[in-house]
């Protein structure tokens, strides 16, 4: 019997060392895989239209500056949204303007800084802002408000509702 008992106390042993060295590989595999990070694939303007040229979409740009509270949770909390972020890469020329900057673009036909389009071209005052544009670079609408990722996708799918339309301008 105390041949059985040194078996059955070995066996135990070797299932919990087994199963201490499972659970040990199965956290370590989890733990080298991160969690997959949602981001917009955000590019320049000039980027944007030349993209639009040779394959029209609409394109999305997001109206920012660094001292934006808003700006920032849109960014850490919306843009990070899986779908928002898909929608965003797969569909649209997605741009980040930053109104601070001295960066001249042309908006509807005129050569001007950021903030000079997004005050007199785009006719808005406040951040953050959004601008849709048809591929050739003419502003379709603005949009002046944060929103929640469920309020940005309602937003964008209405868009690609009417891109066919819209994209002839």
């Amino acid at each position: 019997e105390e041949g059985e008992e040194k078996v059955m106390a070995r066996r135990v042993s070797f299932v919990c060392v087994v199963s201490m060295v499972l659970a040990l590989l199965s956290v370590s595999a989890f733990a080298a895989v991160p969690m997959k990070k949602h981001d917009v694939k955000w590019m320049s303007y000039s980027k944007a239209l030349e993209k639009a040229k040779q394959n029209p979409r609409l394109i999305f740009v997001d109206l920012y500056a660094d001292w934006c509270l808003p700006c920032r949770v849109m960014d850490a909390n919306v843009y990070t949204d899986p779908t928002v972020a898909s929608l965003l890469n797969d569909k649209f020329y997605a741009v980040k303007l930053d109104v601070d900057s001295k960066e001249k673009i042309t908006c509807d036909g005129e050569h001007k800084v950021v903030q000079e389009c997004m005050t007199q071209v785009w006719e808005l005052s406040t951040l953050p802002s959004f601008v849709l544009l048809a591929p050739k670079g003419l502003s379709i609408l603005t949009v002046t408000d944060s929103m929640s990722p469920q309020e940005l996708q309602s937003l964008l799918y209405q868009f690609l509702a009417k891109e066919e339309e819209w994209s002839k301008r």
